[in-house]
């Protein structure tokens, strides 16, 4: 018995051992291929974006959310906005009316919560900002890029008018610039080859603002290096430097370290050549709320015929400062704003405002196999509500200082066969609703 109980604790303790060599080498994980310089350069990098907090949250998920003071935030590390007061709230009364968002016909659940309130709050006079780890910014392109989207520069050298697999999309050469014939002369929506988006888009006017119930779900991400999004863009400028500011929630392993559902905001003043990110990664969002964090994981998730969850979202400029505010949830908790200093073009007002989905792969538009990356629920637009992703109470905001539905809209995909897209238009006493998605590869999108 002696002996049968010394080997087993024998065979334990190697096993231990084992478990820690183990545990140690994952822990090292990419560092341990990194040079020491590298490392070196993580931890300033990591000085800078994590300001020391005056309290911190431990999230059941894992994420430390840091409790900064509001006059400490990332922000004023722009040079633009050295001497930048925060303004604590709109000027006016932007937001969309809560009357505007009730859920006439909807069972879907508002969420409010993200899965970090479980664990702790912020006190008023700080910001919470998800901490980042050592390990993403080893697993950045660059540090300089780091939580930018990749830019793309425009094609070039395309003579003739192109077709997308599987869809009446085009784009063609006028006057050496690719635009989309119903562009009326804007080339922002070029295709660009490791994007893949399907939306509602209007144009044509002068908009300074958009709002919308964004369906929340956890698609599949296929490879660590691709992302998903649900989200509403407002942009303006020229294809290769234009100025956009969006929001919604995402899927992006390479950012996040992990495949959870969370909710971001993003903005560019060049088409994502040098400026822009994520959330608070870089200078620039101002953030005044102490309950949303962006970059937090969401604390609900929407199931096929199941429960439907959904986010409310709005982007509104205040035209007495020029600023572009972010609100959140049905009673538009304004979680903060982008300075009108940071851009160009959108210092007057947006062109565009696109409601919908984006997947960015490298293996997309034509490159086979395509990526299995999913958009929206990871079902086709046709499946509808319980089964297809969907924003509803669709918004635009323009100089006549109303809500209301776009006058006009078109929906626009990509690749259909991949990612498609459904769009009821208003009826009466019927509130129009957009669906979108799809699996990636598929028999039809090979």
């Amino acid at each position: 018995m002696r002996r049968r109980a010394g080997f087993g604790g024998s065979a334990l303790q190697g096993t231990l051992l084992f478990c820690a060599i183990v545990f140690v080498v994952l822990s090292l994980g990419v560092e341990g291929k990194v040079s020491k310089q590298k490392l070196l350069e993580v931890e300033r990098k990591l000085k800078q974006l994590n300001k020391t907090p005056v309290k911190s949250i431990q999230s059941e998920d894992g994420d430390v959310i840091d409790c900064i003071d509001i006059n400490k935030q990332p922000a004023f590390d722009h040079p633009a906005l050295k001497n930048h007061k925060i303004q604590m709230r709109p000027t006016q009364a932007h937001p969309p009316s809560v009357e505007d968002r009730k859920e006439k016909d909807s069972s879907a659940i508002t969420i409010v919560n993200q899965t970090w309130h479980r664990s702790g709050s912020c006190p008023e006079g700080t910001i919470p900002i998800r901490r980042v780890k050592k390990s993403e910014l080893l697993r950045a392109t660059s540090l300089e890029s780091y939580g930018r989207k990749p830019y793309i520069p425009p094609p070039a050298n395309k003579t003739e008018t192109d077709q997308v697999i599987g869809d009446n999309r085009q784009y063609a050469n006028i006057n050496d610039k690719h635009i989309f014939p119903s562009d009326e002369g804007l080339n922002l929506t070029a295709l660009d080859p490791h994007r893949s988006t399907t939306y509602l888009t209007t144009l044509g006017y002068n908009y300074i603002g958009a709002s919308g119930d964004i369906n929340v779900w956890n698609p599949r991400v296929e490879a660590d290096d691709e992302f998903s999004t649900a989200q509403i863009w407002l942009m303006n400028g020229p294809r290769e430097s234009f100025d956009s500011v969006e929001a919604g929630w995402i899927v992006n392993p390479k950012l996040f370290g992990d495949r959870r559902t969370r909710l971001f905001a993003y903005w560019t003043d060049d088409a994502s050549q040098r400026t822009g990110c994520f959330n608070l990664v870089c200078a620039g969002f101002v953030q005044t709320s102490h309950e949303v964090a962006l970059g937090a994981a969401m604390a609900a998730t929407s199931s096929e015929i199941g429960a439907q969850y959904q986010i409310s979202l709005s982007m509104y400029m205040d035209t007495d400062t020029g600023n572009w505010w972010l609100g959140f949830g049905p009673k538009n908790i304004t979680i903060g704003y982008w300075p009108g200093a940071l851009f160009s073009t959108l210092q007057h007002s947006a062109v565009i405002v696109k409601w919908g989905g984006e997947v960015y792969s490298t293996k997309i538009l034509g490159q086979k196999p395509h990526t299995a990356t999913a958009m929206g629920s990871g079902n086709f637009a046709w499946g509808l509500w319980g089964h297809a992703c969907f924003i509803q109470h669709i918004r635009i905001r323009d100089y006549s200082l109303y809500w209301k539905y776009p006058e006009w809209e078109s929906p626009m995909a990509d690749e259909a066969d991949c990612y498609g897209i459904v769009s009821n238009r208003p009826q009466p006493l019927a509130e129009p609703i957009l669906y979108f998605g799809g699996p990636g590869r598929n028999n039809f999108c090979p």
